[in-house]
């Protein structure tokens, strides 16, 4: 029973945090039709800025998650106006924003990951932090991953909170649903398409600092995460975050029992076999409405 319980819970674990990574770009991606592809290397960024602050500052790396958020939502305006914005205004139609913020988010990415070797190199970074084990009905688990998915799916409940019951989030669901109308009712979409952005931004940041407590981090960490992503949103349904949140437990379940049961190395294979099952049998995602 202790082997089961640990082998389901790390599944949750990991999936958590892909939760987490794919409602941040499902956010730009269901509002804006931006496909970010450049997501996974900011939340490589915010790995990086918690080990920085807990290697040579001493910074709990739970207590520095807000400041994470914080440098990535602004990072994340930053970019949308350099980057996107033109794109977004200028852009006739859905599919054009779609290509040509794709070949955008390319560049972006290549450039931030090859700063970011310049900065740190290619070495890979890390840090120990709660890695006591804990005893939980027979299983055993480390304290920073067990910790690492409490404010992962913490943040994915406050963020689906949000979007249910708050004015802006009710805002984000009508653009969702119909741009044009949702700008005919007075909601003013040069604010909300940067906020919203931003916050995709700073939910990958978060995801990226959770990470560090458990992983080793390098410059090329953040891509994996983006295909994984996609995966999730797929899964869950283009504009869902309950969705994702749902979509990523299960890959993560899935991955867990599918690499127990066959290979490590097949991973990545069961990811895109599930991906591929759920493209042709529910087009629209799993929890899609």
């Amino acid at each position: 029973m202790g082997f089961w319980l640990e082998l389901i819970a790390s599944g949750l674990i990991t999936g958590g945090i892909y939760a987490l990574v794919a409602i941040g770009l499902n956010l730009q991606y269901g509002l804006m039709r931006i496909m970010n592809i450049s997501h996974g290397e900011f939340l490589m960024l915010g790995a990086y800025l918690t080990w920085l602050a807990h290697t040579f500052a001493g910074v709990n790396p739970l207590a520095f998650l807000p400041v994470v958020a914080l440098a990535l939502f602004g990072a994340g305006l930053l970019v949308y106006r350099l980057c996107f914005r033109r794109i977004a205004r200028t852009s006739p139609a859905v599919e054009l924003i779609e290509a040509r913020s794709l070949l955008v988010g390319f560049g972006l990415m290549y450039l931030v990951q090859n700063a970011a070797y310049l900065v740190w190199g290619a070495d890979l970074r890390g840090y120990s932090f709660l890695a006591e084990p804990v005893e939980i009905m027979g299983a055993r688990f480390t304290g920073n991953r067990l910790a690492a998915f409490g404010f992962a799916v913490a943040a994915s409940l406050f963020l689906i909170a949000v979007l249910r019951w708050t004015l802006v989030g009710k805002a984000v669901r009508a653009m969702m649903q119909s741009p044009a109308g949702a700008q005919l009712v007075g909601i003013d979409t040069a604010v909300l398409h940067p906020v919203v952005f931003g916050a995709g931004l700073a939910l990958a940041g978060v995801a990226g600092g959770l990470l560090s407590m458990v992983y080793e981090i390098t410059p090329a960490m953040g891509e994996p995460y983006t295909v994984t992503a996609l995966i999730v949103i797929t899964l869950g349904g283009l504009g869902s975050a309950a969705g994702c949140l749902a979509g990523g437990l299960l890959l993560g379940v899935v991955e867990a029992l599918g690499m127990h049961f066959t290979s490590p190395s097949l991973k990545m294979l069961l990811s895109y076999a599930v991906f591929i099952a759920v493209l042709l049998a529910r087009p629209k995602g799993l929890f899609a409405r």
